[in-house]
């Protein structure tokens, strides 16, 4: 089994990136090869519309676009499990992770209809938020299913987990963030963060069986 890793985030050593690195610990707890990828160090763009990928006689699932995203892409499609850690910026995934997955579904789209694809690729996708897990459930939840259904193109099975009310900084005082309270983000992230961990542990390890 192959699973790739993958941190949507731009901080290396945050709340996105300590989940995803305890995905992938649970991944290779089942005996997976794992790839951990920082796709903020990537150079890259969304889909440039070039429909090279639809021509005929061209090779199915696979970017020809010349970046450092084309690589990634061929690897998640020899794959059997892709786990990605996504952060929440003003309601929405990050631009890489939109970008990425806008390429990474597109060239399994079939303009004749249907789905390139037929292998299998088991997704994971992990959330970060400030937002509670109380508005997560209420706002978020139905409004990222949209996007989670694109997945579908994979085949596999997709699990989704929530870390919610994350701690953005470690000292509140040297930030204008006076919408925030420091205490209950400090709680949080030594009650709540703790047990994230080990859903995710969990999540890298089922779905990489």
């Amino acid at each position: 089994m192959k699973t790739i890793v993958v941190n949507a985030s731009p901080r290396k050593d945050w709340n996105t990136a300590k989940l995803m690195k305890e995905a992938q610990k649970g991944a290779k707890s089942v005996g997976a090869e794992t790839e951990y990828v920082d796709l903020y160090d990537l150079n890259f763009t969304g889909c440039r519309s070039c429909l090279i990928c639809k021509m005929k006689n061209m090779e199915r699932c696979k970017c020809f676009w010349k970046d450092d995203l084309s690589p990634l892409i061929d690897k998640v499609y020899e794959a059997d499990t892709l786990l990605i850690g996504i952060p929440i910026y003003m309601g929405e995934p990050a631009s890489q992770y939109k970008a990425f997955i806008e390429r990474l579904i597109f060239v399994a789209l079939s303009y004749d209809g249907g789905n390139y694809f037929e292998g299998k690729i088991n997704v994971g996708l992990i959330y970060t938020m400030n937002a509670p897990l109380e508005y997560y459930e209420s706002d978020y939840k139905d409004k990222f299913a949209s996007f989670e259904g694109l997945f579908n193109f994979l085949n596999g099975e997709v699990e989704i987990y929530p870390s919610c009310n994350t701690l953005q900084v470690n000292d509140y005082s040297k930030y204008n963030m006076g919408m925030f309270n420091e205490e209950d983000k400090i709680k949080s992230n030594e009650n709540q963060f703790p047990i994230d961990m080990e859903e995710v542990f969990k999540m890298g390890a089922n779905l990489s069986r």
